[in-house]
């Protein structure tokens, strides 16, 4: 059996010739699977396939004529592909930016797959996937890992190498896949000499064509492409995929008309449908786009993927960092939007499961800024208090919920309760909030600021600003969640060390060093 760097490295003679060759109408020149491959959103019988032909990723339309291509898949039990259980013809339309979606059924519940394409003479490399366990099955463990905020130019995507080398059975990417600003010619911070971007890149992306170069530079990236291939993802999106801090069809720039704003939503939420293993279902009319979803691991856990800002009121007092601000306590104020709300509350109200894990963008615990009064930050849920207290007060009757948290690029470990004034009172639940894969640069170890903010809120039981991910495993009644970091991003191959360990149980709720 090849490793897991192996089958990412295999030749293509083997591949080309256990496939038989199909015909094209206009063969690529040059290989068009230099964006790579991934699986993502599993189920018992299936999981969705992706990849994107882009002989030339850094032109409109990836080096490509507009014309649609054939493309082969397959779905094998080895990584020969000895074995091929599913097979078949998906087409790269050039409306869809020639990306592929394939959704695979008729596989067995809970178990490892490896999978390819091919077009013409050109085959891809290998993935690796794992369907969920049968919805009726009892697991014994689920191991997954949390990860977001992965800007380009802050630095190299080491943590993402680190992460296909885990054992996972799924990867929750909680937003900020790619970021809207200017990149410069060599990558900025990666300051990448062998990086020649065309002028292009220096403008914020807005357009189609240039969401989908944006797309295709993240993705050109070997250790991005390595973690894709290892594991399947399931992934929301943050603000930075279309605009900082936007807040439904408000952009964060208050001179923008809501009309003008929707158009440039819609051009963000195609290219992110058609570069991420999302089902058809999931496909956006205009700038709508379902993304909200449920996942399921046997009796063990039910995974709700959250969109926070599709549906959200914008933020209260005009945004910021804030004292005072009673706006935010308004009724009827939302950060989930009525429909997803009330599609959650009674998903967890009637849970039957042992866990339920909520993987969203923005930090669920209160987080006081400088001093008791403190201020709030009214883009996270402190800016949509009537929503937190649903949740929280459900969860306070439903035990073993955990919220999956990105976007601040700071590890923290939080317990969370119904009343944060009341810090003598019992957990409801836990949260886990991973730092960056790369934004904000190198980081430290011990930040003033995270530091100040455990002082005056004292269920944040850990905090810490280096980089990477939190690797977790839950069993039938624990929670163990790893804080795993880089030393640094700025220069490629730093090691991963594991900064903190903690457990929860699922009976009493609550974070305790391991």
């Amino acid at each position: 059996m090849l490793g897991r760097r192996g089958l990412f490295t295999a030749g293509s003679a083997a591949l080309v010739a256990a496939m038989t060759p199909m015909p094209a109408r206009a063969a690529p020149a040059g290989d068009p699977f230099t964006l790579g491959v991934a699986s993502g959103d599993p189920l018992p019988e299936g999981v969705v396939l992706w990849t994107r032909l882009a002989p030339r990723p850094f032109e409109p339309t990836g080096g490509l004529p507009r014309a649609d291509y054939p493309v082969k898949w397959q779905v094998a039990e080895d990584e020969k592909f000895a074995r091929v259980v599913k097979d078949g013809t998906a087409t790269a339309a050039a409306a869809y930016g020639h990306s592929v979606h394939v959704d695979v059924h008729g596989l067995r519940p809970g178990r490892d797959y490896f999978y390819r394409f091919r077009t013409d003479r050109h085959v891809s490399p290998a993935g690796r996937t794992r369907t969920a366990p049968a919805r009726t099955a009892k697991p014994e463990r689920l191991r997954f890992a949390v990860a977001s905020c992965q800007n380009y130019t802050d630095g190299w995507f080491t943590a993402h190498r680190h992460l296909a080398a885990e054992d996972l059975d799924v990867l929750f990417f909680l937003g900020d896949y790619i970021y809207e600003g200017a990149v410069s010619r060599h990558g900025g911070d990666r300051d990448d000499a062998s990086l020649r971007l065309p002028d292009t890149f220096e403008l914020a992306t807005d357009t189609l064509d240039l969401y989908r170069m944006r797309y295709a530079l993240y993705r050109t990236d070997p250790d991005l492409q390595a973690a894709h291939a290892a594991v399947p993802w399931a992934l929301t999106w943050d603000d930075h995929e279309v605009e900082d801090n936007y807040a439904a069809a408000a952009s964060r720039h208050d001179d923008v008309p809501a009309a003008d704003f929707l158009v440039h939503r819609a051009n963000a939420y195609r290219a992110y449908w058609e570069n991420q293993p999302l089902r058809r279902p999931r496909q956006p009319a205009g700038p709508d786009m379902p993304l909200h979803r449920k996942l399921r691991f046997g009796d063990l856990a039910d995974a709700y993927v959250l969109d926070t800002r599709q549906y959200r009121t914008d933020q209260a007092c005009g945004d910021g960092i804030l004292a005072g601000c009673r706006q935010r306590e308004e009724r009827g104020r939302t950060l989930l939007g009525p429909g997803q709300r009330a599609w959650l509350l009674n998903g967890l109200a009637t849970s039957e499961v042992r866990w339920n894990l909520l993987a969203q963008q923005v930090m669920m615990a209160e987080c006081r800024y400088g001093g008791e009064a403190g201020r709030l930050d009214m883009d996270k849920w402190d800016g949509y208090p009537g929503d937190r207290a649903a949740i929280l007060a459900t969860a306070a009757r439903v035990p073993g919920t955990v919220v999956l948290t990105g976007d601040i690029h700071f590890n923290y470990a939080a317990d969370l309760r119904t009343d944060f004034s009341r810090p003598e009172t019992p957990p409801v639940a836990v949260e886990l909030v991973g730092t960056s894969v790369t934004s904000g640069g190198d980081g430290l170890d011990a930040v003033p600021k995270l530091q100040q903010q455990q002082r005056y809120s004292p269920h944040l039981r850990f905090t810490n600003g280096q980089r990477g991910y939190v690797r977790c495993e839950l069993t039938r009644d624990t929670l163990r969640a790893d804080f795993r970091v880089l030393p640094h991003v700025t220069r490629p191959g730093a090691p991963i060390t594991t900064r903190a360990t903690f457990v929860s149980e699922r009976a009493r709720p609550g974070l305790v060093t391991a």
